[in-house]
């Protein structure tokens, strides 16, 4: 069993890619196999079927989409709000759990894959000394950092206990402060979107630019940040 765990622990990262892989694929199949028509129809069958299942998976993964998904689900009366948040936290939870071990147990394996992001692992590791644990309540907003900056802190000498238990509290935090607004005004984002359908055409650029300025200006921001931080 020893043997088992050390051997986990240096292979972390693989066993994670071969685990989203192994999802996508399932997620894909039975996708195909749903027994009504039409993409729509067989993404929402699923996840008023499988709704939890895919609401803590995704979770792990990724994110904002899964919530606002929970969210609109949990307005329809297809999912329970309290449990909704509940069982996305603690998807959340569990994906920065892996990327903290990852970066504990697989310091040859990081410095290896993440070559390239350096001055970024740099800059969590500054932001970790300046912000202490408010940090891990920041970085699930922080695009382009947020798996940087739990594998960062495994890196370092974090208490491993006190990460686990502000990482539990931010990850319910983060799923209530974006499943419970999605969840009060679901018509009004219903309505929207089906407007969003109708309309493509203009929304689709609209949308494209909204997103190319966020990026812009986010990338913007992280330059300046480690400039002023010397990295």
């Amino acid at each position: 069993m020893t043997s088992f765990f050390k051997w986990f622990q240096n292979n972390s990262g693989k066993v994670l890619f071969i685990g989203v892989a192994s999802f996508a694929i399932l997620l894909t199949y039975v996708l195909y196999n749903v027994p009504v028509v039409g993409f729509e129809n067989k993404l929402l069958y699923l996840l008023k079927r499988y709704g939890y299942v895919i609401l803590f998976v995704w979770s792990i993964l990724e994110g904002e989409i899964g919530l606002v998904m929970g969210g609109l689900l949990c307005h329809s009366g297809d999912m329970n709000l309290f449990l909704a948040i509940f069982v996305a936290g603690i998807g959340a939870f569990v994906g920065d759990q892996i990327y903290f071990y990852i970066g504990r147990y697989n310091k040859s394996y990081i410095n290896k894959k993440f070559a390239h992001h350096s001055r970024k692992f740099a800059l969590a590791t500054l932001m970790l000394r300046k912000y202490g644990m408010g940090i891990i309540f920041l970085q699930r907003y922080m695009y382009g950092m947020r798996t940087i900056l739990p594998i960062s802190i495994g890196l370092t000498r974090y208490s491993a206990k006190k990460f686990g238990i502000i990482n539990l509290i931010s990850a319910w935090c983060w799923a209530a402060l974006t499943i419970v607004p999605v969840w009060y005004f679901g018509k009004q984002i219903i309505a929207l979107f089906h407007m969003v359908l109708a309309h493509w055409y203009y929304a689709v650029p609209v949308v494209l630019i909204i997103l190319g300025i966020v990026y812009r200006a986010y990338r913007k921001y992280l330059n300046n940040k480690m400039q002023n931080l010397n990295v």
